[in-house]
């Protein structure tokens, strides 16, 4: 047997500071409670791009591998403007960037600038071949005369030690990730980052902007 009970329901609507529905009398409150947030785990922090913490202090605590794959200690460059740039050969910014490159180390390489270029394959696979082959069109096309270092990963879990450190010590306007190939990083003469530039970029244009004033053998 089923016993139906009759309430009487009446909805306020017109009490702007008391909203909710009175039964009986009596006052519920429908206001909705306000879900606790979820906090943000350690694998959602680095797909948002956040840095990775490194124990490193300066760029001169590096090995890498040149394109033969022999290890390289950054701190031979001790001293030195460092030019740190993601390549690529097949890529919609490689002749304007590579021939830049090129040009501004002609231009400074006997005042302190060096240019370290790290081929990487990340960006829909723009650089495909072997690190041989990158420092290959690197040299034969463009004239490169500054060391093209092995195919490095930049984001991710098995990124290059040294790009967590320069992510790191300088993160882009969307967060740390490098976006694009041609991402440059600029490090002063004690082997700190002091600038990061997108690839849209120029090298001439980082010339005019923190190059000339870094340089220890260049006037302002």
């Amino acid at each position: 047997m089923s016993i139906n009970y009759n309430v009487k329901l009446t909805i306020n609507n017109n009490n702007n500071n008391c909203p909710g529905t009175v039964v009986e009398g009596k006052k519920i409150n429908l206001k909705k409670k306000k879900k606790k947030k979820k906090p943000i785990s350690d694998c959602e922090t680095k797909q948002m791009g956040a840095s990775e913490s490194v124990p490193q202090k300066s760029i001169y605590e590096f090995t890498v591998k040149d394109s033969k794959g022999k290890d390289v200690d950054l701190s031979i460059y001790k001293g030195k403007v460092l030019l740190i740039v993601n390549v690529a050969s097949k890529c919609g910014f490689t002749d304007s960037n590579y021939s830049q490159l090129t040009d501004l180390y002609n231009k400074y390489k006997h005042k302190g600038l060096e240019i370290l270029a790290f081929p990487c394959n990340q960006f829909l696979k723009q650089e495909p071949g072997t690190s041989q082959e990158a420092h290959e069109f690197a040299c034969t096309r463009y004239k490169a005369e500054y060391p093209i270092f092995q195919k490095v990963r930049v984001n991710g879990p098995n990124a290059e030690p040294l790009y967590k450190f320069l992510k790191a010590s300088k993160t882009g306007y969307f967060g740390s990730r490098i976006k694009w190939n041609f991402t440059k990083f600029l490090v002063d003469t004690e082997g700190n980052v002091i600038g990061r530039y997108s690839p849209t970029t120029s090298p001439m244009a980082i010339e005019k902007l923190d190059l000339k004033k870094t340089l220890p053998c260049v006037l302002s």
